[in-house]
Formats: structure tokens, sequence, C-alpha cells
């Protein structure tokens, strides 16, 4: 599907963020591994969560659905020799490929899309060296036999946090300690402080330098209610930026452990303004200005950075931009073919976005590349562009936001489905 996107500022509120598309891949693992039932509030089911969700039923979880509420029954029969359907999910199959191993599933893994071609590497490493059988990386079915025995498991820190969180929610089903060993500097650390704090909430022991006691058991909190997903909420932020009236966000904590929580202080230095209240954050136009942005933590963030830097005066430069060309699009070409194709002046080298901003964008037509944070970028820089924006493959919207359309709309934005063949 296609989308035409009009031209014509953002504004009023979104009450509730949806909830945390990272917090709700943990929390129903966790779940699924936990000792009873666990009711997860707040829920909100994108193609990615229903990825998750998909594999946990099909490895003997039951999950019932009753609107925003998700209702977890535990797998208490472990089913084998099951093919699971990543989708599109990289958080799905970085995850569950550890778990599925510490359990001894012997389980095949499926996906769509780039899946196949995004890194396994060093996880699939650190896997082979402790008791497990996996088929070549590349392509699918990915076959994985075995158990996961306990140890020192040696994990490069900069290309995924997802290794270390797979591992994390792995390792202490082990029947012997173990340790994740980290080379080189740590990407995305806030994702895995998420993953510990979600583990803590379930009696889960991680001790320092990632030390994880073996033979440890999943307590059921009960009750979690997610939080608001800054990721999301990213995309209205920004369009309040661009906005003289601004755009308001609930629902999200202001002292999350989400590493996208910085777009708020981001936003500000850029110049907008922003205020924050116990209910949320509302942003509104500046003077906006160009600055420097270390991406190393915050990866999600930089399609729609880099939509705002474009509609700035002055440049701005991304540093630490090398694993984006990693997600379900090469996702640093994807920004540049996004800006160029408004008129936007921007260029990259193996580390750093360089986007030379001049306050305007123009129309045109966007390749959406399959990529949701693409799309959503694109749909924001529309609402400050000359003219009309088409954005191609619209639909990759639902990977990770599938309402986003209608709260587009509902804050005053203009988007209609356009003719495939344009």
């Amino acid at each position: 599907m296609n989308a035409r996107v009009f031209p014509g500022k953002l504004t009023g509120r979104v009450e509730r963020a949806i909830a945390s598309k990272s917090q709700t891949h943990r929390a129903l693992i966790c779940a699924a591994l936990a000792d009873g039932p666990v009711t997860l509030r707040g829920a909100a089911l994108s193609q990615d969560v229903e990825a998750t969700l998909r594999c946990l039923e099909a490895l003997g979880a039951r999950i019932e659905r009753q609107g925003d509420t998700l209702l977890v029954s535990p797998i208490r029969s472990l089913q084998r020799e099951r093919l699971l359907n990543c989708g599109e999910s990289g958080s799905t199959l970085r995850f569950l490929l550890p778990v599925t191993a510490a359990l001894h599933a012997d389980c095949a893994f499926t996906g769509q899309g780039r899946l196949a071609d995004r890194p396994l590497f060093p996880l699939y490493e650190a896997m082979q060296a402790h008791g497990v059988l996996l088929s070549p990386p590349g392509r699918f079915p990915l076959i994985c036999r075995g158990r996961l025995t306990p140890g020192a498991y040696r994990v490069a820190g900069g290309i995924s946090s997802q290794f270390i969180t797979g591992l994390l929610l792995a390792l202490p089903l082990l029947d012997g300690d173990s340790r994740i060993i980290l080379d080189g500097q740590q990407v995305s650390r806030p994702y895995v402080d998420m993953t510990v704090d979600m583990l803590r909430r379930f009696q889960i022991r991680v001790e320092k330098d990632f030390f994880i006691p073996g033979r440890q058991s999943f307590v059921s909190p009960d009750d979690i209610t997610l939080e608001g997903d800054w990721s999301a909420a990213a995309f209205w932020l920004a369009a309040g930026a661009l906005s003289e009236k601004g755009v308001f966000c609930g629902g999200l904590s202001l002292d999350s452990r989400q590493g996208d929580r910085a777009v708020a202080g981001l936003l500000r230095a850029f110049g907008a303004r922003v205020d924050y209240t116990e209910k949320g954050v509302s942003v509104r136009r500046g003077e906006l200005r160009g600055i420097e942005i270390d991406g190393m933590d915050i990866p999600d963030l930089v399609p729609i950075l880099a939509v705002v830097a474009a509609l700035a005066q002055g440049e701005t430069r991304i540093r630490h931009m090398g694993r984006l060309r990693y997600k379900e699009s090469d996702r640093v070409s994807a920004i540049l073919r996004m800006l160029h194709a408004l008129g936007g002046d921007a260029d990259a080298d193996d580390d750093t976005l360089t986007v030379r901003g001049c306050g305007r964008l123009t129309g045109g037509t966007v390749d959406g590349c399959h990529d949701h944070r693409i799309v959503m970028a694109a749909a924001v820089a529309a609402t400050a562009a000359d003219g009309p924006v088409t954005i191609l493959d619209a639909e990759a919207a639902a990977k990770s936001y599938p309402g986003f359309g209608d709260q587009f709309a509902a804050l005053g934005g203009r988007w209609e489905e356009a003719d495939d063949g344009i």
C-alpha cells in the first residue's frame, strides 16, 4: 500500500502513547517462563509483538487477549521441534533463539523480509561454543538443536544489544552459573537495562558484570502495566517541534529505562519548546538549529531526528551510525534517499550522518524501503513540506504501530491511500 500525505502541521493530544514494544517483548517471554499466570495491561499488538506472542504459543504458552490486556499462562508442557515464525522481528529471533536452546526445545526458526540477512554473529558463535548445533546463518529455516551449557559467553558489544538480552533471558534457566563477557564498547545499553529490570520483576538475579546464577526460577509478579513507548511517541513529539501549536503525548514515564526518552532532550537541544508534566510531554516549535548527536544508544530515533535536522537551520551530525545498515532496511541509505527525495541535503560515511538543514523540504516520492521507521519519519516530514509526499510501502508502519495512520489523522494530518500504480 502506498500513501499520500499532505502538508499541514499536526497539533493536539495523544492521551496515551502505545505500549513499549521493547518492554512488551521482554514481559511476554518472562511471563511464558514463569511459575504462574501473568496479566500484562496496556498492551499494543504490533506485527513484531504478534510474532513473539505467536512463537510463545507454539512453544506451549497460552495467551488470552482481552482488549489491551494479555493474560499469559506460562509454558507447562513444552512443545518441542516446532517451526517458529518470527515474521520480520529481529527481537523475536534474537531473544528466543537462546531461550529455546536453554529449554532444549530443538526448534526451527523462519521469518520474512530482511530478517535472514540481519546479523546473528556473535550470538551464533557463542551458542555453538556452548552445546548447540545450528544450521548455517543467512537462510531459513534456521535449525537449533541441543541444550545450552553454562559458562563464560563472550559476545561483541558493538553489534546489537539484542544478543545480550537473549542470553540474559536464557542463562538463568541453565543448571550452572554463567557470565556474559563483552568485547569492545557496548551499544544500546538502555535496552539491556530494560531487560535486567524486567528480569528482576520476575525475581531473576543478574549480578555485577553480567554474572548470572543458574537454576533460577521465574516467579510471576501477577500483574504488570506496560509503559508507554518513547520510540513511537518520538514521531508525535517531533511533529510538535515542527508545529506552532505543538503536540502533547501522555502515558510516558519520565524516569523510564527506555533510551529513546532522550528524544525530548534532543528536541529541546534543537531549539523546540519542551514542557514536562506529570501526565506527559508537550513539544512545540522554537528556532530550530543544527546540533551534534551521539546515536550509539538511540538507533531507532535517527530517522525522525534526521527529518528535524533537515527542517532546522545549519548542520547536524549524528555519530555512531554503522549498525543502522542492518535494520529492516539499510537505514542509513534509506534516510539519505528520503531526504534527497524531499529536497534535503545530507550525506554519510561509515560512522556519521551529516544533515545540512535549510528549514524547508519539498514534496516528492519517498521509498519506505519496507521499514516502519522510515515510513513514519516521511509522514512527519510531509507535515512541514511544501507539497504532498507519496510514501511507498506505507503499510510497513504496522510493524511497530498499526494505528499510526489513524493517530496521524486525529492530530489533524491528512493521510490517504494512494494508487499503487504511481
